[in-house]
């Protein structure tokens, strides 16, 4: 039973995958509709790794910053919601948290997009916070990069 719910799961991480390659490959509209049936199947009670990492791309899909901020919104929900009661002792948990720094960085792109300097400042503290617990290889530097890059275009509003 283990076994098959793994692969399950597995499957269910493929899927996202491949929706990431093709908004990476620059088919945002498939992406997108892809990303809205696993959303679906997944539903409210679905594993936060998946929901996290979903929620994460779809953001990237988006066309309109409200909708953007929303789906940002839904990610770091679904980040936090593994460190509850229920999922505190959840395998991916440390994948989860090496999210939190594209999360409130992601985040306060969005809300500098939307013109809400001050909730972008919130959030560019809170992921340079979280980025502290970053490996020094080249995700966390180039997220470290990405924070002072949104940090310089911050100082400028």
């Amino acid at each position: 039973m283990v076994e098959q719910q793994e692969a399950s799961e597995d499957a269910v991480m493929t899927r996202i995958g491949q929706a990431i390659m093709l908004l990476h490959g620059g088919d945002r509209e498939e992406a997108r509709n892809r990303f809205g049936a696993l959303w679906s199947e997944l539903g409210a009670d679905g594993d936060a790794l998946h929901r996290c990492t979903l929620a994460h791309y779809m953001a990237d899909t988006q066309d309109d910053p409200g909708d953007e901020l929303a789906w940002d919104l839904r990610a770091l929900t679904a980040a936090e919601g593994a460190g509850d009661g229920r999922a505190a002792e959840h395998r991916d948990l440390p994948a989860v948290r090496a999210f939190y720094p594209s999360l409130h960085l992601n985040l306060a792109a969005d809300y500098l997009k939307l013109q809400r300097p001050d909730s972008a400042r919130i959030h560019l503290r809170r992921a340079r916070a979280a980025a502290e617990s970053l490996a020094d290889d080249g995700y966390g530097g180039g997220v470290r990069a990405a924070i002072d890059r949104l940090e310089l275009r911050l100082r400028e509003q």
